[in-house]
């Protein structure tokens, strides 16, 4: 079940191919955000926080949104208290995660969109929105409190789907043999969310959105693939 209030917009990807930072959700956020027209950004995904700072900044302008970096905030926990919104950005979930957990943002984020607080993720932002962070993609290169989230849909979620291909010489795991592996051990439902894809939740509903479609991963049954306009409520939750 979803808060009724929650306002997400989970994104597998900042960038797709052939297309710059972005762009390919460029129509979609200023939508999504309404007359909220200033976020603020969460940069800790990534080492160089001023830089991807800068970048958001400069991308977000150009759809008419303002932008603030938590960063720079001299009180984070407080800078959240004021947000009109929240974008938090891609990079590495273990990292991000960490960060958001000594600050107090973790819970703080929380409050504040389960009040009604519109949520912009993109792949490690999309991966802290779920339960836990264990359906992330990324080298645990920091350990965080735990692996616990932002708790703000009941499902996970595995950004940048890939899905097999079947000329492949490699013999290391599949993406999908990966997540099987973890509902072996979990009864969460996965959304493997390829890019160029997006949820967007309201009122209570997920409902896929962008180019590309999802794959819906549950313990003891068989995929099910999704295309972009379903709603996937049945499926997750």
């Amino acid at each position: 079940m979803i808060d009724a209030r929650a306002r997400l917009l989970l994104v597998s990807n900042s960038t797709l191919h052939g297309h710059g930072y972005l762009d390919h959700a460029a129509k979609a956020i200023p939508a999504f955000l309404g007359d909220r027209r200033r976020v603020l950004f969460v940069p800790w995904a990534l080492k160089d926080h001023a830089g991807y700072a800068a970048k958001a900044s400069e991308r977000l302008a150009a759809m008419g949104i303002g932008l603030d970096s938590i960063h720079s905030a001299a009180d984070p926990v407080r800078a959240i208290g004021l947000a009109e919104a929240f974008f938090v950005g891609g990079g590495n979930t273990f990292r991000l995660l960490k960060a958001l957990q000594e600050t107090g943002a973790l819970q703080a984020i929380r409050r504040r969109v389960l009040s009604g607080v519109p949520y912009i993720g993109s792949s490690a932002g999309s991966n802290v929105a779920a339960p836990t962070i264990r359906t992330t993609n990324d080298m645990p290169i920091v350990q965080p409190v735990s692996f616990g989230a932002l708790g703000l849909v009941p499902f996970q979620i595995n950004p940048h789907y890939l899905d097999p291909d079947p000329g492949s010489k490699h013999m290391g795991e599949t993406r999908e043999e990966r997540l099987v592996q973890f509902l072996e051990e979990n009864e969460v439902p996965v959304v493997g969310l390829r890019e160029g894809a997006w949820l967007r939740v309201e009122g209570g509903s997920v409902t896929l959105e962008g180019t590309t479609g999802a794959r819906i991963f549950r313990h003891g049954e068989a995929p099910v693939e999704t295309n972009p306009g379903d709603r996937l409520d049945p499926l997750v939750l």
